[in-house]
């Protein structure tokens, strides 16, 4: 028989339950946080349909969008028409005959959908929070996969600013429970579009903003002979230089970029909304918060301030990010809904806390009781008295068979079981058993009646 040659798609990965326990414990963390802000669970399909998605991410993201190939292509009036249709997508057009749906590439854009389709069910301020899967045909490499899980809070139907400020502060939140230090990166994309009108013209925001977003990935001279390339001037070019070496305090900051953008309208819009996030009053965020105007979110739909999130002391890029869009469900037909979310990266973060060795110690164990098989009548009784422990919320388990104690002990060493109990026929005349704790290497007696008080 031939070797099966068995392997994942790239970019994809399994989950042990060690690794997915601690997963487990980052969403349970940022999920109470969510609930306590009074978001509302919501999920949505794993794919849409493409036209909801295509154009909605700007040109880079439009091209990691995985799509899907129309099923019944082997009807021979199918399959002619999927030829066609495939020349025509090697010339970068899409063709319902080809490919009509896509898997979601964010958790934002089928939320927007979601809403215009519910609008007049919905009790507006919405407030959601979403926790799925999202995949990007993206070059696989630490940090970044093709499979990830995003955890999402928006609300829609408001324009107020103190959203902006709940939103900083669920992020400082959560990662105060997860112990990271974080430096919480924002900036408005209206002092983007006033540096753009100011350096070329509004047309060329989206020029600008794109090259500027790959600043830290490929530096400053890279993103001038980028800027170059897509029609800015030597002139042009230059304004954005200054602009981009901007640096100093928060205050010194907002200082400079007030001098280098004058008296433009957009911008002191932009300034105003900062400045009230900065502003708001003492809590745990406003300590982490950190203007940086180079700072640009490449998504298209982006209208005001955004944010993203890095951790001091972990060598990752960005672990969050998100900012206000006023007009998204526009797209959808439904106008004039403004919005504003943030993004957790589950899968940074839990890199960030493997890096960091922040995981808490009990964190991935499962079972905290592993009774012992020692004979048949001993086995009925342990099973009577791990049941009474699973009624008391403690996770237990009887070994499957009657097996020398070292096979026993060394099952509950791999699976990190902190006790075991022993219930042999001594113990089962004298209404009791032993109970040993693994780590510390010591065992007391107990009544039955008393196991369960015992190990709470």
């Amino acid at each position: 028989m031939a070797k099966v040659n068995v392997n994942l798609p790239q970019g994809t990965r399994d989950f042990s339950p060690e690794v997915l326990r601690k997963r487990q414990y980052i969403i349970n963390t940022i999920r109470s946080v969510f609930e306590v802000y009074g978001f509302e669970p919501l999920e949505t399909p794993a794919m849409e349909n493409l036209n909801t998605l295509m154009g909605k991410y700007g040109e880079e993201g439009d091209k990691l969008i995985f799509k899907i190939l129309n099923n019944g292509l082997e009807r021979v009036e199918k399959h002619e028409k999927a030829r066609a249709a495939f020349d025509k997508v090697l010339d970068g057009k899409n063709t319902p005959d080809l490919t009509e749906r896509a898997l979601r590439y964010d958790l934002t854009i089928p939320f927007a959908r979601f809403v215009a389709m519910n609008h007049a069910q919905l009790t507006f301020p919405f407030k959601r929070y979403q926790i799925q899967p999202v995949w990007r045909a993206d070059k696989p490499q630490r940090g970044r996969y093709r499979e990830f899980y995003q955890c999402d809070a928006d609300m829609v139907g408001s324009k107020s600013l103190l959203n902006e400020v709940e939103l900083t502060n669920i992020y400082a939140s959560v990662f105060d429970k997860l112990n990271v230090r974080i430096q919480l990166k924002i900036n408005s994309r209206k002092i983007l579009a006033a540096l753009a009108e100011v350096s070329g013209g509004a047309d060329k925001m989206v020029d600008i903003t794109v090259a500027i977003d790959k600043l830290d990935k490929i530096g400053l001279e890279k993103v001038q002979e980028e800027l170059q390339q897509r029609g800015l001037n030597d002139s042009q070019i230059e304004t954005i230089t200054r602009y981009l070496q901007i640096t100093g305090s928060n205050a010194e900051k907002i200082a400079a970029m007030k001098a280098l953008l004058g008296d433009n309208e957009t911008a002191k819009t932009g300034f105003e909304e900062i400045e009230y996030v900065l502003n708001q009053p003492e809590g745990i965020a406003t300590e982490c918060l950190d203007v940086d105007f180079t700072l640009a979110r490449g998504l298209n739909y982006y209208t005001g301030i955004i944010f993203e999130v890095k951790a001091l002391d972990a060598r990752m890029g960005s672990i969050g990010g998100g900012g206000r869009y006023d007009d998204l469900t526009g797209l959808f037909g439904v106008p004039n809904i403004p919005g504003v979310g943030i993004s957790f990266g589950l899968d940074r973060i839990y890199d960030v806390l493997e890096e960091l060795n922040q995981f808490p110690a009990n964190v991935s164990s499962g079972t905290q009781v592993l009774f012992f098989n020692l004979g048949d009548a001993e086995s009925k009784k342990a099973f009577e008295l791990m049941q009474q422990l699973r009624n008391a919320g403690i996770a237990s388990e009887l070994y499957h068979e009657n097996s020398k104690f070292d096979k026993q002990f060394k099952y509950a060493e791999k699976k990190a079981i902190p006790y075991a109990v022993i219930l042999g026929s001594k113990e089962l005349e004298n209404g009791e058993v032993i109970l040993k704790n693994l780590q510390a290497r010591t065992e007391e007696r107990y009544s039955f009646d008393k196991l369960a008080e015992a190990l709470k």
